[in-house]
């Protein structure tokens, strides 16, 4: 059974920092591209950021310089470090694992964690 459970999300003030987990099994960790995409409140779907299967990142304009996106494949775990964090970072962080093979796409989504930046 594929699993990905986020936890590390919570109340923090602006400024303060959290640092979000994934935890994957059931799949090949090291063969899928993850990343991070957040659901505001009363709002769609948004892409925060994507790391490769080796190793390359990338960011949304809006959190580069504050978040950082880093995967640890002996604990099968992604990590978003969120540093300097704003009212607008308020969300649903989800995970996600995709790999491209011939015939569509796989694709696999966690539960969620709620961030909410909030003085």
């Amino acid at each position: 059974e594929v699993r990905l459970v986020e936890s590390g999300g919570g109340l923090v003030q602006p400024g303060g920092s959290l640092r979000l987990s994934c935890t994957a099994s059931g799949f090949t960790f090291t063969s899928y591209g993850m990343k991070w995409v957040r659901q505001a409140p009363g709002k769609g779907l948004e892409w925060v950021s994507s790391i490769s299967a080796d190793d390359y990142t990338f960011y949304t304009d809006s959190v580069k310089g504050r978040f950082t996106i880093s995967r640890d494949n002996a604990k099968s775990t992604l990590y978003l470090q969120m540093n300097n964090l704003k009212p607008e970072d308020t969300a649903v962080y989800y995970c996600n694992a995709a790999k491209s093979r011939p015939g569509g796409t796989l694709d696999y989504w966690g539960q969620g964690t709620q961030v909410t930046v909030s003085s």
